[in-house]
């Protein structure tokens, strides 16, 4: 099953909406290894972009506005690292009607490739790639299996919180937190933790808008 572009503006809401309800927490974790204004910062972008949604976009419009407010219009690193994520995912997606299991590979697989055209971090280095990498892998092990688009997702999701949790043991290398050295050791990484929420807001809600789209084919007329 998949579901349709066009009426799928609830992802990038609920991606929004994530990202609202744990401000405090994302710059509480970042105040540990940094300046403590990440959840700021996001929800700030996030807000700013939802301010704009009408009910007309489709994914692909609304996670295109999203990336164009977190490059314009928030400071630090995170504002242009998740913008060229988040426009990875809306040009992989624009112009598919349908949303499947390929298009999903696809949207994925052009985010992180994106992304990495900015950052030379790597896995390991206690950053977002600590969650998006072992993600992604986990998606396209799942769809190589052909499994179905739930569980794939769902098996996006449980390697994202696994790739967090990984995150507190690990020594920052890279970023403003690697000046702590060890210290950094014993704390997950607020990028991770932001990267987490996100992929999880979106994994949840398509399959439910996916869950939804086999109630509505088996009902009788």
């Amino acid at each position: 099953m998949s579901f349709a572009n066009k009426d799928e503006l609830l992802i990038a809401k609920n991606m929004v909406a994530i990202i609202q309800k744990n401000k405090s927490w994302l710059s509480e974790i970042d105040g540990a290894a940094g300046d403590g204004d990440h959840g700021i910062n996001m929800n700030k972008g996030f807000t700013l972009a939802a301010e704009k949604f009408t009910p007309e976009m489709t994914m692909s419009e609304a996670l295109l506005l999203i990336s164009q407010i977190l490059m314009g219009e928030i400071g630090g690193s995170m504002g242009p690292l998740y913008g060229c994520w988040f426009r990875g995912l809306s040009r992989a997606s624009g112009d598919r009607s349908v949303i499947d299991a390929a298009t999903l590979q696809t949207m994925f697989d052009k985010g992180l490739s994106d992304l990495r055209t900015l950052t030379p971090a790597q896995p390991g280095d206690k950053t977002l790639l600590d969650v998006l990498v072992p993600a992604l892998e986990a998606l396209n092990a799942a769809i190589a299996t052909v499994a179905s688009e739930e569980a794939a997702l769902s098996a996006l999701k449980s390697a994202a919180q696994d790739g967090f949790d990984a995150t507190r043991a690990m020594q920052a290398r890279i970023g403003r937190a690697s000046r702590l050295g060890e210290r950094s050791i014993g704390h997950p990484d607020a990028g991770a933790g932001s990267c987490l929420l996100l992929l999880s807001a979106f994994a949840d809600t398509a399959i439910l808008l996916i869950e939804q789209g086999k109630a509505h084919a088996t009902t009788p007329e």
